[in-house]
């Protein structure tokens, strides 16, 4: 592990998440901090901050873009004035959430994001955690036989699922996405084991929120190689979770993570704003 020197990282699991602290990310900062935080991002894939004030849209946009350019989601962008922030409330009563299934952001994208950064406004005293899966060790605890099948696989992405007109969600939560008749369908082919553009690490790209079929197979055929790969990316040891509190940042690496909101709020009140990074290219 890196020895930080302006920050204090604390993995909170062997396979996936730290804690980042010593550091007041509402302000100004200078570049070796933010080397830093990215470094601990690559070591670690998701890093938590606590007792953040980001509630201001503009500083949770500021530190954003140390890391990159920000992405707009086509899903969630109905005309407001930020686009590129999304905010993500569940009320009580509400009978779905945002990201209720395992899944990496975004991914039928042909670049999907490359990360996202997600800021609690209003957290719940209990419930509404996150689960955080490492797709690095997903891979690399495969059989040689199974790592050797799914080189050069490629798995077809589509947002059939999460938006459009027959997905079905604004009935059920507060958080509305597009299901407006002009809403056209995005889908693209990547591959289902990526190598990371910074690391150089192969990790399974594959999730069964935007995931349809292998190419060049059917949806029946490729069923029982993604089924699965899908119990298998996210099994409790490549796995953290994180328990919210108002205040709290999560910040994660959406190239080689999956994560799935616990929708066990209940009655309380959830509120978070997030942003978005700009990917390259799946590899």
């Amino acid at each position: 592990m890196k020895n930080y020197k302006h920050i204090k990282v604390t993995p909170i699991s062997t396979a996936i998440g730290a804690e980042i602290s010593k550091i007041d990310i509402s302000m100004d900062l200078p570049e070796p901090v933010i080397s830093e935080i990215r470094h601990a991002l690559l070591e670690h894939l998701v890093i938590f901050f606590r007792d953040q004030d980001l509630s201001d849209p503009e500083r949770h946009r500021i530190f954003t873009r140390y890391f990159g350019q920000l992405f707009i989601h086509p899903n969630f962008n109905m005309g407001q004035k930020d686009p590129e922030m999304v905010y993500l409330t569940r009320k009580p009563g509400d009978k779905a959430v945002v990201g209720e299934t395992w899944h990496a952001d975004t991914t039928m994208m042909k670049a999907p994001p490359m990360a996202a950064i997600l800021y609690a406004l209003e957290a719940p005293k209990y419930g509404g955690d996150t689960l955080f899966s490492n797709q690095y060790l997903a891979f690399e605890s495969l059989s040689v036989g199974m790592k050797q099948m799914l080189n050069g696989l490629k798995a077809i992405h589509n947002d059939a699922r999460v938006a459009g007109p027959k997905a079905g969600f604004n009935s059920k939560r507060t958080t509305q996405v597009r299901e407006d008749d002009s809403w056209t369908l995005t889908e693209n082919a990547h591959p289902v084991v990526r190598i990371h553009p910074e690391t150089k690490r192969k990790s399974l790209f594959i999730n069964s929120t935007y995931v349809q079929n292998i190419k060049g197979m059917t949806v029946e055929e490729s069923a029982a190689i993604l089924n699965y790969l899908y119990e298998h990316a996210t099994k409790p040891e490549f796995s953290c979770r994180f328990r919210w509190r108002t205040g709290s940042v999560a910040f994660w690496d959406n190239r080689c993570v999956q994560h799935l909101a616990i929708n066990d709020s209940n009655n309380a009140t959830r509120r978070m704003q997030r942003t978005q990074l700009l990917g390259n290219d799946v590899l």
